[in-house]
């Protein structure tokens, strides 16, 4: 496989640009728009597109004819023509008769939310079961989409919002081959999950353990920290679409670590589908990680948005330990270097208390990037593992009653909670 071209590797080569569309409404505050906004461009460079404006519209709710009214469309108009814009990426999912208003308008490429996501998704997938889920996603997404949607395809070859295997390909046909082929992508699904189901079923009686939360949030790291294994790792949103399982032994008493897809607000109803098989690792796991990177300043709804989905896939009932990651971020936005360290130690107690309680004491503060506090972890993770060994295999449990609990020490590079 060829690697990706960079930037400096062809001068004929031209980053894609894009502006980004948002909407003040009754459901979505200015202050929201502009959190999901700042999403959305991450997930444009995520995706190799560089933004260069954006446009948000007040309207009570979106214009069912054109998304942001007429006014507005004709100023981002005016705009990509000047500029030579290549893309107008919408954050939310656009219905068909939208995308074909604002396409004929603007004359350029139009990606709303979902496909964007799903473009990602596409260039992500390396296994053949999370091509198979990207493919089927894709299809049916495009599916109502069809009107209008040869011609696009004709003026715009390649970049993104046009990637994908078989999936679009398939989709160049008509309606009646684009449904036969989602019918054989759930079945070839189902063979893989029934493959799937096996391998889990042959791992024996042994604790599962799944990081879960939001993209971005440092699963991966944590991953390799507590697996000690080179887990692919990445600052950018969907770094991690195949589920990684690795056996891990805490003093003698092993089970099961497993690294899941990450989730995101406004995740196309589709993907949650097309991706439930890959998600079996969270359904079926004992204990829930839920990772959460406390320095985001949207760390709650994002943690609300995980939850959500965790009661969609009916696991929300699963012992859960809330991992608060990246302290190490949240002190440098949060405190001044000048602010007194008595101060700063109060501020941090008084963090760690407010969720202890929230949590009922099933949550950690730590920093994977910086080792921090992940001993402390280490511990508490042991110590469930081994309870639930206990109250479900005692005959195994036995065999480790001469560990007291997790005794390893810190290393140099580890630095305790404050």
């Amino acid at each position: 496989m060829k690697e990706p071209k960079k930037l400096n590797d062809n001068i004929n080569f031209k980053q894609e640009t894009a502006v980004l569309v948002g909407l003040i409404s009754q459901e979505q505050t200015e202050e929201q728009t502009t959190e999901y906004l700042d999403e959305l461009e991450f997930l444009a460079l995520t995706d190799g597109v560089q933004t260069v404006k954006r446009f948000v519209q007040k309207l009570s709710h979106p214009d069912s004819k054109s998304y942001v009214g007429k006014g507005k469309l004709e100023e981002i108009k005016a705009y990509v023509e000047s500029r030579n814009v290549d893309l107008v990426i919408v954050d939310d999912e656009l219905s068909p008769s939208q995308q074909r208003t604002i396409e004929e308008t603007v004359k350029k490429k139009v990606l709303d939310r979902s496909m964007l996501i799903l473009d990602i998704f596409a260039t992500r997938a390396r296994t053949v079961q999370a091509r198979t889920q990207v493919d089927l996603a894709q299809l049916q997404y495009m599916l109502p989409r069809l009107k209008g949607m040869w011609t696009h395809l004709e003026r715009q070859r390649g970049g993104t919002g046009t990637r994908g295997g078989s999936g679009e390909k398939e989709i160049e046909t008509d309606r009646r081959v684009a449904l036969k082929k989602i019918t054989s992508l759930k079945e070839k699904l189902k063979e893989i999950d029934k493959q799937n189901a096996v391998r889990r079923k042959n791992r024996g009686e042994m604790i599962r353990v799944a990081l879960v939360g939001y993209t971005n949030v440092g699963k991966s790291t944590l991953m390799n920290l507590l697996a000690k294994e080179n887990v692919f790792a990445e600052n950018k949103l969907f770094a991690t679409l195949d589920t990684t399982v690795r056996k891990v032994t805490f003093n003698a008493v092993p089970f099961l670590l497993s690294d899941t897809v990450g989730f995101i607000r406004k995740l196309p109803h589709h993907l949650v589908e097309s991706f439930k098989s890959t998600l079996d690792e969270a359904i079926e796991a004992d204990i829930l990680l839920h990772v959460v990177d406390i320095s985001h300043p949207a760390f709650e709804d994002q943690m609300k948005v995980v939850n959500d989905i965790l009661k969609e896939l009916h696991c929300d009932n699963k012992p859960v330990v809330v991992i608060f990651n990246k302290m190490d971020l949240y002190e440098q936005k949060r405190f001044d270097e000048y602010l007194p360290a008595e101060i700063k130690t109060s501020l941090l107690k008084e963090l760690r208390e407010s969720w202890i309680a929230r949590t009922h004491d099933n949550c950690i503060f730590v920093s994977a990037i910086q080792n921090r506090n992940t001993g402390e972890l280490r511990q508490l993770l042991f110590k469930k593992v081994k309870q639930l060994y206990l109250e479900r295999y005692p005959y195994k449990a036995g065999y480790w009653q001469d560990y007291e609990g997790y005794t390893e020490q810190a290393t140099e590079e580890e630095t305790p909670a404050p």
